[in-house]
């Protein structure tokens, strides 16, 4: 049997209908088939390679620390540098108050920690979250997702949950002394890029401090660069008690992590003794290579350019089968007529050389959020080629 014919028998698969894409070579914006086919990148691996594919610095990094030691044991017990380097880095390009960093493997396991964190810290059960909300896929971070679709297949989930209308005013007083934290994406991702207004961003932090209730914003998809700045949260000027991360964190590599003050996150060390452990979280090699990417995306300023480039696509993604274009840097949202259509518009582009596709909560729309590193003339040839499949689907 061939890989495809492996892949299908023997890899456990998400849907019924894989793209089953043999992808053989990724380098900065593209990535190559087994067939030697050339695809422009428009996903980055769901806002993971913010630097591109296979950034020489990053790779550097994994093979000098791979030859100098892998895993030795679970996170906490050693120094070990690669950990120390980059939670070191990471709370230098932080708020003070940001400057203890749990990592873990991934987002989701960022996102357990955060509510873990949140009801030791403050003695108090009830989480509230928001309707459209994605914070991963584990049965907590499940149970405070914002879609009854997703949940529903897994129930009984966590109790003492309540999932809010986000971006409404109306719902800030429902946050209450018993409140142990309220979880929100700083920009709704898998809604199709919602970002709320200022105004409320900033009343729902005033709400949490009147509380004494944590403050989480989830920042795995919109983080590290992607809106336009190096965190989503400059843009509302709030600083959350606690910060969510991954994706991009690793460079490519898998890591997430939770990030909080010291103050808060020692509740962790007692009562229980190791009240969050974890194997493989902040894994040396990833942690050297999310290290590298980040320096990366500082030193070589990629979010400077980003709002012209994010001008530059809502210049040309204009078509009579565009209902709307919601952006926030380099996260896009392209809202069709209903998700077939969309569908047809994927299709086209992948056949076309152009990797993309759509959103949990929108599938309706197409999804755009390319490596950062993303040239004018490839966000022209992204769009041309966008264009002509909206072309396929005809007059309305």
């Amino acid at each position: 049997m061939n890989n495809r014919q492996l892949f299908l028998q023997h890899n456990a698969q998400t849907s019924d209908a894989p793209l089953a894409l043999e992808i053989v070579k990724a380098q900065g914006m593209y990535m190559w088939d087994a067939d030697g086919k050339k695809y422009l990148d428009l996903i980055a691996g769901i806002s993971v390679c913010n630097v591109g594919h296979c950034h020489p610095a990053v790779v550097k990094a994994i093979q000098k620390q791979a030859a100098t030691y892998m895993h030795l044991l679970v996170y906490g017990e050693f120094v070990q540098s690669p950990q120390v380097a980059y939670a070191k880095y990471l709370a230098d390009h932080l708020p003070a108050s940001l400057n203890s960093v749990y990592f873990t493997n991934s987002g989701s396991e960022a996102t357990e920690g955060a509510m873990k964190l949140a009801k030791r810290h403050t003695g108090r059960t009830e989480i509230i979250a928001f309707k459209n909300s994605y914070h991963g896929s584990t049965q907590g971070s499940l149970s405070i997702i914002g879609d009854e679709y997703w949940r529903n297949a897994y129930r009984p989930l966590l109790p003492d949950v309540q999932h809010l209308q986000h971006g409404s005013m109306d719902m800030i007083g429902r946050i209450t002394e018993r409140t142990a934290c309220v979880i929100a994406e700083t920009v709704q991702a898998e809604a199709g890029v919602i970002a709320p207004s200022q105004e409320w961003m900033q009343a729902l932090r005033r709400r949490c401090t009147e509380t004494g209730t944590l403050l989480v914003l989830d920042e795995i998809q919109c983080g590290l660069g992607r809106n336009g700045t190096l965190w989503a949260f400059e843009q509302y000027g709030i600083v959350p008690d606690v910060l969510l991360l991954g994706k991009a964190l690793g460079g490519g590599m898998p890591l997430g992590a939770f990030i909080a003050s010291r103050d808060v996150m020692w509740s962790l060390t007692n009562q229980p003794v190791l009240g969050h452990i974890t194997t493989f979280g902040g894994h040396p090699v990833a942690c050297a290579a999310g290290l590298a990417g980040m320096k990366a995306l500082i030193e070589e300023d990629l979010t400077a350019a980003i709002p012209a480039k994010e001008k530059l696509f809502l210049q040309l993604l204009q078509h009579p089968r565009i209902k709307a274009v919601r952006a926030r840097g380099l996260m896009l949202a392209i809202e069709l007529d209903d998700f077939p259509s969309n569908k047809k518009v994927i299709d086209y582009c992948i056949a076309n050389g152009l990797i993309t596709d759509w959103f949990l909560f929108a599938p309706q729309c197409l999804r755009i959020v390319p490596p950062l590193i993303i040239s004018e003339e490839e966000i022209r040839e992204a769009c041309r080629i966008i264009l002509a499949g909206l072309d396929t689907l005809g007059e309305q």
